[in-house]
């Protein structure tokens, strides 16, 4: 009888963290600036990207870089800085829909 209950016990817990994968995978995940500076370019909100791909572009000395990349494959959902808005180290310039 114990047996059967630890079995009933282990496939619960499976399929709840199967479940809680799922619901995760299609999460929108919060994109990050990495630099400081004025917004010079910004990637368009229903864009696919892919890992690794500038969302945000600011201006420095030496011209324009990346301040935020896309830390996973998904869609743009939301931009949150527009061009000539001032970014600082931290703040959430872009959401992204993993899985899609």
């Amino acid at each position: 009888m114990l047996r059967k209950k630890t079995i009933i016990g282990v496939a619960i817990a499976v399929f709840l963290i199967a479940g809680s994968l799922l619901v995760t995978a299609n999460a929108a995940v919060n994109q990050i600036s990495v630099l400081s500076g004025s917004v010079t370019n910004v990637v368009a909100a229903g864009s696919a990207v892919r890992e690794g791909d500038t969302l945000v572009r600011v201006d420095t000395l030496t011209g324009p870089v990346p301040a935020a990349r896309a830390t996973s494959k998904g869609v743009v959902t939301e931009v949150l800085v527009k061009p000539g808005d001032s970014i600082k180290v931290g703040d959430i310039v872009a959401r992204v829909e993993v899985g899609k």
